[in-house]
């Protein structure tokens, strides 16, 4: 039998949660009044940082206020994932991420956060290949001619990357796994600066993803020798895979997507998601996506979570069987 006071706890119960669900709401309409900041983990210019701008642009037409892209380099762009984890939750501080995140998970011994369990998927903006490219003035011209210059001169060929423990990283490590070959790995801040020394010879390849390399390859400066998916890139039908060219179990791209501190509301989230799916689905986007080699996606945040989980699991055997480890 419920006595009076009961009857007012459970009275008082229901008022806190309507009057929780109306806050709750409430914010999510007014939600954003102030910029919103989308973290870039790389310098500028290369694919994540182009990805970022461009969504940029469109997403602060639709929420109707600035949104800035913000440089974080460092530490195989786990700082800058480590300061967006860190940030206020509440929808202005975002992380646009990438397959080098589900990476570090296992490359790094020790991280200052947990991917999975810190930051809260939004959605994927685009998947990009990774391709092998090389200097137009090199005599190499395939996969084959490469590991037949290679294996003779271990360790005096090299390879650069966007940092220790990144995807370019691992696709150049299972690389000399595969062919046996010796190459020593430089690895670099961003995009920008590994493309200004492999056009000027200071490195003789790299696996990065195709939207920094594109302009040159289509230029004559950078020879495309294999893309590292399972299929042909669309913007470079000519040039074969990996598998293709005789290496087994290579059937990696790169995804970037925005991520949001864990505990931000639920429905900022799912306005967010909203926003910027739409913006990843217009036509305008879809446009500047394939001029850069990238492929459009706009998924959930329940979408995101399931390819993040299996992508680290993925890396995770490769990362083993590579035997990379970062302290």
């Amino acid at each position: 039998m419920l006595t009076p006071s009961m009857n007012r706890r459970r009275l008082l119960q229901a008022c806190a949660l309507a009057l929780g669900v109306t806050a709750s709401a409430a914010f999510a309409q007014a939600f954003p009044s102030k910029p919103v900041t989308l973290v870039v983990p790389f310098p500028p210019g290369g694919t994540t940082d182009v990805i970022a701008r461009a969504l940029a642009d469109r997403l602060a037409l639709a929420l109707g206020q600035p949104v800035i892209v913000e440089s974080k380099p460092g530490a195989g762009a786990t700082l800058g994932a480590d300061h967006v984890a860190k940030s206020r939750a509440d929808g202005y501080t975002l992380l646009v991420g990438a397959v080098h995140h589900t990476i570090a998970t296992s490359v790094y011994k020790k991280l200052p956060y947990d991917f999975q369990k810190d930051l809260a998927p939004v959605t994927t903006i685009a998947m990009v290949p990774n391709v092998l490219v090389v200097n137009a003035a090199s005599p190499v011209r395939s996969v084959a001619d490469l590991v037949a210059l290679a294996k003779p001169q271990p360790g005096k060929l090299s390879y650069g990357s966007n940092g220790n423990g990144t995807a370019q990283h691992l696709i150049g490590t299972q690389f000399q796994n595969s062919t046996g070959v010796q190459l020593i790995h430089v690895p670099y801040k961003g995009s920008a600066p590994l493309t200004s020394d492999l056009l000027g010879g200071q490195v003789t390849m790299s696996f990065d993803t195709v939207t920094p390399v594109l302009p040159h390859i289509r230029a004559g400066k950078l020879r495309a020798l294999a893309v590292s998916t399972a299929q042909r890139a669309s913007v470079l039908p000519d040039v074969p895979t990996l598998e293709e060219a005789g290496l087994k179990g290579f059937a990696i791209g790169t995804g970037f997507g925005v991520l949001a501190p864990v505990a931000t509301p639920r429905d900022v989230v799912a306005r967010l998601n909203a926003e910027m799916v739409k913006v990843i689905q217009s036509p305008e986007f879809r446009k500047r996506m394939e001029e850069i080699g990238a492929d459009p996606i706009g998924n959930t945040p329940e979408q995101m979570a399931r390819q993040i989980s299996e992508e680290t699991d993925k890396f995770a055997r490769l990362v083993k069987e590579a035997k990379v480890s970062i302290e």
